[in-house]
């Protein structure tokens, strides 16, 4: 009996010594696991926080980028409209300048045709400049062909006489070729006032000069110059070439003006 209790202690002690170095076996490899994983997670940690600090890096050079780009673009922009601007300014400026060109050329055109046609007149009338019967100036755009009375009218009357239309039709072929101005006829007279039988017809120097002008314009117009660009003025005594003190000044204020001007 006491062999049988003594063989069970031992047995039982056995047991419990087997038993015992199973568990501390057990946790030892638990507490290895443990350990790894504690420094796996610590790793993992370290990786995160890693991470953390390179996004937070990576969001930061983003922002400064997206500045630097902001400022970029705006300056991109802003040189965009400069040059739009500028293409604008310079189209408008070229637009301009085509516009000047061709009113130069317009002017010139202007210039040489008027310039021919003071060439004209004056060749076809030299013989009556020469004699101080005609006058022909060309001042700023306007050519002004003075003739005196004499050669067109009789004394104190308003019908041209038949030398008068020989002269006037001389000036109007040439006349003819204009096409781009406008024909003022003025009636001139010097300040000697209507006397006699005269006066019932021309009862001042007015009524005198405006007969001559419509007159010769009436002529013009039935030689085939368009009435559309003819005018008659008349001044009377009231626009004087020359003093009315001599009988010479007084012969050049009695006369009949031809004006080319440009088209209104």
């Amino acid at each position: 009996m006491h062999k049988k209790a003594l063989s069970f202690i031992i047995v039982l002690m056995f047991s419990f010594f087997i038993g015992g170095c199973v568990t501390t076996a057990t946790y030892e490899k638990k507490s290895a696991e443990a350990d790894s994983q504690a420094k796996e997670l610590a790793a993992v940690k370290a990786d995160r926080d890693q991470l953390k600090e390179a996004f937070a890096n990576a969001a930061k050079e983003r922002d400064e980028l997206d500045k630097v780009l902001k400022s970029k673009t705006d300056d991109l922009s802003k040189s965009i409209a400069d040059l739009r601007q500028k293409t604008a300014d310079l189209e408008a400026e070229n637009t301009r300048l085509k516009e000047n060109l061709a009113e130069l050329k317009k002017k010139e055109a202007d210039v040489q045709s008027e310039s021919n046609t003071y060439k004209q007149l004056m060749q076809e009338m030299k013989g009556e400049v020469a004699k101080g019967q005609v006058t022909i100036s060309e001042l700023k755009g306007k050519l002004t062909l003075d003739v005196v009375d004499k050669i067109l009218f009789a004394s104190g009357q308003a019908e041209v006489t038949k030398e008068g239309l020989a002269v006037l039709k001389r000036v109007i072929d040439i006349l003819k070729n204009v096409k781009d101005k406008s024909i003022r006829i003025e009636g001139h007279t010097d300040n000697v006032k209507i006397k006699g039988a005269l006066v019932k017809q021309y009862p001042t120097n007015w009524e005198l000069s405006a007969a001559r002008a419509i007159n010769v314009t009436k002529y013009l117009q039935q030689q085939g110059i368009d009435p559309a660009f003819l005018s008659a003025t008349a001044f009377g005594e009231y626009k004087p070439m020359a003093g009315n003190d001599t009988p010479e000044g007084r012969a050049k204020n009695r006369r009949i003006a031809i004006i080319l001007l440009p088209k209104e």
